[in-house]
């Protein structure tokens, strides 16, 4: 596809390898992250420019690209009249929002976006660390689907999967059914090695076998035997998980959905805090097990 200019906004563990597969694909990309020292080794790294604030770096975009932590952190990159990307877009430029975040927030932007005359996708990504590193996300977006017909071949330069949901939220909906479930499958898999140690079982042969059948994995797969081995040194925190069960959590209030796994999950997510597990990765379920 055509060379683009781009901005991307927030080089955490995800959305720094993203840019920087931006850059590979011979785009020309302006960052910006609220620790400067970050963006500096972005730019060390993979080259493209760094800005002082996010409307510095979206002034002459053509995709505004953002992945930050909550709700108010994308309010105040986006909507701040004086440093946010929404007042500087260009019209006809395309804002992507890759934070996990609210569906409401995702409706918000988009008809901010349209006052500003700017097109808007929420498109949350799945994958983990490893998935944006290696270019292999999954990306669930909501929005217009000719926005997103242009917005598509950028986004899978570090995506194996781009899929449009429907109108704007969708994305943001899709992702709490992705949470949801990894919630209840990590739990499972953290009863089930902690049984197999406690019956005498060799936990690295279980593992052999049972991926092969069907309870098998993503996560039995990449996370089963670092359970086993007490290692939880990976990317997707427990703060960020139990921040992400709390937007399903007040979704499901909202359209009467029933979540009794997830917030007994979520619960145990409390109690890996209390042990000091706040940045452990979404694995160490098992750690209360033990």
């Amino acid at each position: 596809m055509a060379t683009i200019n781009a901005a991307f906004i927030g080089l955490g563990a995800m959305g720094f390898p993203m840019a920087g597969h931006l850059i590979s694909r011979g785009h020309r990309v302006t960052v910006f992250n609220r620790t400067e020292k970050k963006a500096a080794e972005w730019v060390a790294k993979y080259g493209g420019n760094r800005a002082p604030t996010p409307a510095d770096a979206a002034r002459e975009a053509d995709f505004v690209f953002i992945c930050v932590g909550n709700d108010q952190d994308l309010y105040s990159v986006t909507l701040d009249e004086k440093s946010g990307v929404l007042p500087v877009m260009r019209a006809g430029a395309v804002l992507v929002d890759h934070t996990t975040a609210s569906a409401a927030a995702a409706r918000r932007l988009d008809a901010a976006a349209r006052e500003s005359g700017v097109a808007f996708l929420d498109a949350p990504v799945s994958g983990g660390q490893a998935g944006a590193e290696n270019g292999q996300l999954t990306i669930m977006v909501g929005g217009d689907a000719d926005v997103f017909a242009r917005a598509e071949p950028v986004m899978a330069s570090y995506a194996k999967a781009v899929t449009h949901m429907g109108m704007a939220g969708s994305g943001q909906l899709t992702k709490m059914v992705n949470q949801i479930c990894i919630a209840g499958l990590v739990q499972a898999l953290a009863e089930a090695l902690a049984f197999a140690q406690k019956a005498g079982l060799d936990g690295n042969r279980v593992l052999d076998v049972i991926t092969k059948g069907a309870a098998g994995s993503w996560q039995m797969e990449n996370r089963g035997r670092t359970m086993l081995e007490g290692k939880f040194d990976f990317g997707f925190a427990v703060d960020w998980m139990r921040k992400d069960l709390a937007i399903c959590r007040a979704e499901a209030a909202r359209n009467g959905a029933r979540l009794p796994v997830t917030e007994v999950v979520d619960a145990f997510y409390a109690a890996v805090q209390n042990k000091g597990g706040n940045r452990w990765d979404t694995s160490s379920l098992i750690e209360l097990l033990r």
